[in-house]
């Protein structure tokens, strides 16, 4: 339960995107005639066109992700301190959690999960992060750790890698085709002008993208790879966005879900939603 809710910036921020299959899961396909261009044009088409997503400023989401389960492992989070209290026992079986996450251009981010009764919060202001954790009897806003701040500086903006990726200074390169959930698709690697690199798969017949590579987490002292795979697209004001986010961690058998269930559009987002406590 702690750590699927103290891991809830991957899934945004991963919100969105907010991210390693299965090993095996894949295979190479038949090269692809189109360019890395040509694919990415097609799928910034696909997904509603450029101009409507320069015109989108901020986004509200809401819905239920997974947590708890006294057989899943608990992954310790790059950056994040074991607790000195004791946690309650997790449930055997899973159980879903409310979120709201409300999203600004500029990488601001802002989670609320509600748990056992109390709100957890993480904020991210494309700057500074911090985080409120009464479930670990944490009533103390807390800053992000460098590592913390650092995973959630290479995140997407809200629109994802693809979308005016050479105004935001990133390179694309087509690296092939592979399966994902047994279709083919395009396998690109976007480079941010940092340098930093990640994967995102395209689908080769709807153009929208079905899979990205997230940050790897650490498992029994290892780092484990992770993706998320979109499904379940719906059009909000003409712009396509997946409804289903499926996280997988390399090694672990069960997938952590998040189903969202409404998504607005340009909401109208008070400053103090991102701004640090005093």
């Amino acid at each position: 339960m702690r750590r699927s809710v103290l891991s809830c910036t991957a899934f945004v921020l991963a919100c969105l995107p907010l991210l390693a299959a299965e090993p095996g899961s894949e295979t190479k396909g038949t090269q692809p005639r189109l360019t890395a261009s040509e694919i990415v044009e097609k799928n910034v088409a696909a997904r509603g066109g450029l101009t409507a997503w320069r015109a989108l400023q901020t986004l509200e989401m809401k819905g239920k992700m997974d947590a708890g389960g006294n057989n899943r492992p608990t992954i310790q989070i790059p950056g994040q301190e074991k607790p000195k209290v004791d946690l309650p026992k997790r449930p055997t079986d899973q159980v879903q959690l409310p979120f709201v996450m409300d999203l600004e251009r500029g990488r601001k981010v802002r989670i609320e999960i509600q748990f056992n009764g109390q709100t957890a919060v993480q904020v991210y202001n494309g700057t500074q992060g911090w985080k409120l954790r009464p479930f670990l009897n944490r009533h103390q806003v807390e800053n992000f750790t460098p590592e913390e701040l650092k995973a959630a500086s290479a995140q997407a903006d809200l629109d994802g890698l693809l979308i005016d990726y050479a105004a935001k200074g990133s390179k694309v390169e087509l690296q092939g085709v592979d399966k994902v959930d047994g279709r083919d698709a395009y396998n690109l690697k976007v480079t941010d002008k940092s340098g930093f690199s990640r994967q995102v798969w395209v689908d080769t017949q709807s153009f929208l993208e079905v899979k990205i590579e997230g940050t790897p987490r650490r498992l029994d002292g290892k780092p484990h790879a992770v993706a998320t795979y979109l499904q379940d697209y719906r059009s909000v004001n003409g712009l396509m966005m997946p409804y289903l986010l499926i996280t997988a961690v390399d090694g672990v058998k069960d997938r952590e879900k998040i189903a969202i269930e409404e998504i607005v559009s340009n909401p109208k987002l008070d400053a103090s939603k991102f701004a640090m406590p005093r």
